[in-house]
Order: structure tokens, then sequence, then C-alpha cells
């Protein structure tokens, strides 16, 4: 376990993502995805008010309800739930009262008296910022949140909320949720790792393993080639580039006798100030390798050949 930033919030290094749960995995896959990463040791779950609203017949909510209905059924200890608000239908933005609108629905979802970590899941430009941060900081004033983050921000903004949260006397962010992978880096380590360096901030990475392209079951660079609901979003990185990082994942792997996931995984955990990866499962039978991710230790020299793999530029392919 690992602490999250500067709270007290003690995290298992590998968060299972909650996106898939009532899109494709239904309610019954969910229970079992989560029974089996709890009783591999997981304790950290990762959702947001608006999954699954892009399914038809769906109107958002529907992961933090199957999260609730296994939290009532199953009473884990430990176990933190983050959850994010700013693009539910009945909640977009960030306002000051559909901030807390929007927390007061999640909770109730979610069947809980207090949300473990609120995430700022969109930045709103519509909103002043100021306002923004005042509502959080009142949820945690006020019991319904007990810890603050910011997802899909710039740098530049998360350091304009950090100074206006101490301006208002108010709690700061303690982690960042940016989309972080190894197809995926150049921005992340240019400019959000250090401010997170610098503000003791952890990182709490989404698509870590490219939407499953780093599963490795994308071995084309044609994406008509693809034919899942999630596929659509792998198909991207299956460029040259990508199909070398995937390459070199599949002999590293392979020495350390685990999965392709798993080593893309460790990679992305040995990053500076990476505290747990999210990555989703839509079948029971995909979590042991998630977790394989959680405790495998890659070497310098496996840390720096998926370095060089994976620096890219257009001029590469």
């Amino acid at each position: 376990m690992t602490l999250l930033g500067t709270s007290d919030l003690d995290v298992f290094p590998l968060a299972l993502g909650g996106n898939v749960f009532g899109w494709t995995a239904d309610r019954d896959a969910s229970f079992a995805i989560l029974d089996a990463y709890v009783d591999g040791g997981g304790n950290f779950i990762d959702t947001a008010d608006s999954y699954s609203h892009w399914v038809p017949g769906h109107s958002g909510g529907e992961s933090e309800r199957i999260i609730g209905e296994w939290l009532a059924a199953r009473r884990p200890s430990g176990v933190t739930v983050a959850t994010k608000v700013s693009q539910h239908p009945e909640f977009p933005g960030l306002s000051a009262g559909n901030v807390r609108a929007a927390a007061e629905a999640s909770l109730k979802r979610l069947g809980a008296d207090t949300i473990d970590l609120y995430y700022a899941h969109f930045d709103d430009p519509a909103t002043p910022l100021e306002e923004t941060v005042a509502a959080f900081g009142a949820l945690v004033a006020d019991g319904l949140v007990r810890h603050i983050a910011v997802s899909n921000y710039s740098a530049d903004r998360i350091r304009a909320w950090i100074s206006l949260a101490d301006e208002l006397g108010v709690a700061r962010p303690i982690a960042i949720q940016p989309h972080y992978n190894l197809v995926h880096r150049n921005d992340v380590e240019a400019e959000i790792i250090p401010l997170a360096e610098e503000r003791g901030l952890g990182l709490v990475p989404y698509f870590a393993l490219a939407a499953g392209f780093l599963t490795g079951k994308y071995r084309s660079t044609d994406a008509a080639a693809v034919d899942t609901p999630r596929a659509a979003g792998a198909a991207k990185y299956a460029t040259e580039h990508g199909l070398r990082v995937v390459g070199e994942l599949e002999r590293i792997a392979d020495e350390h006798g685990t999965s392709i996931p798993a080593v893309a995984l460790a990679w992305l955990r040995a990053q500076p100030t990476v505290i747990a990866p999210i990555a989703s499962a839509s079948r029971v039978d995909q979590v042991a390798g998630l977790l394989n991710g959680a405790r495998l230790q890659l070497s310098d020299e496996d840390l720096t050949v998926l370095r060089s793999v994976s620096d890219w530029s257009p001029a590469a392919d």
C-alpha cells in the first residue's frame, strides 16, 4: 500500500477502473470483478458520476450504483472509492450549486456518507475557478468529501487551484488524474510530473493500458480489425510506433513469465509521483493480470528499454 499524495489514504498501487460497470460488464460480472480485485489485495476503486451515460437507455450513474450495491452487499473494510463530477448529463460543469448537488447524488448512489476522493473531472472554463475551489473546499469542511483531486487539468490551472485554495483557506487537491501510459507520455512528463513533485501530489493515471491497446490484443494497424465497444479507443494507438512498444512489452513479459498488461502497468508505476495507475476489467479472468501489474518489479534495464522504445516523434514512423 502507498499513501496518496499528502493524504492519509493508503491505497493499493493499482486502482480498479469502474468505467466498464454497467457498460461492458453487467451487474453480476461487475460484482465478480470487484470481488476478485479485493480478494487479491486491492482497495482502490475509481469511477465517475457520468459512467455510463453514453450507453443507449442509460442516464449516468450506473457505475456508481453498481459499486454502491456491491459495497452494501459485501461491506468490505478499508476500501477507498474515488468518483468525479462535471460530466453527468444532469450535473454538467463545476458551478458551486452543481458540485454540491452532484456530490449528494453520488453519495446516494454509492450508499455512502462520505466520498473518499472527489475529482473535478474536467476543467470548466465557464465557471470562475475560485467558485469551484470554494465549492470543493466546502464539501470537505462539511464532511461530504474526505479529499479532493483534479483530472484533465493543465499544470497552470492546477497551480491556480492550489493558490486559490491557500488564499481561501480550504483543502488543496492531493492527486491528479492524467491521461498517461507508454504510448501517451510527453505532456505529462514535461508539465504534470514536475508540478506533482513540487507540490507533493500523487498521480493516478487513467488509460493506463491505452484503452486496451497495451494488453497486446490489437496487433494490426488496420482500424477495421477491431470489433468491440472499446476497440475504437485502442485503434488509434495501433501505429507502427505503438506496435513496436507492444512487441517490447511482450518480450519483457516472456522473460518475467507474466502478461503484457502487467509489464505496462509496472512501467507506469515506476514513474515519478505515480501512485496507482487505473485499469479496468470487463471479465473476472482479466483481474489477475492487473494485480500482477501492481506487484511486478521491473529491472532498471527493462525500464530503460521501454522508455527508449516508447520515445517517439512523427519522423519515427
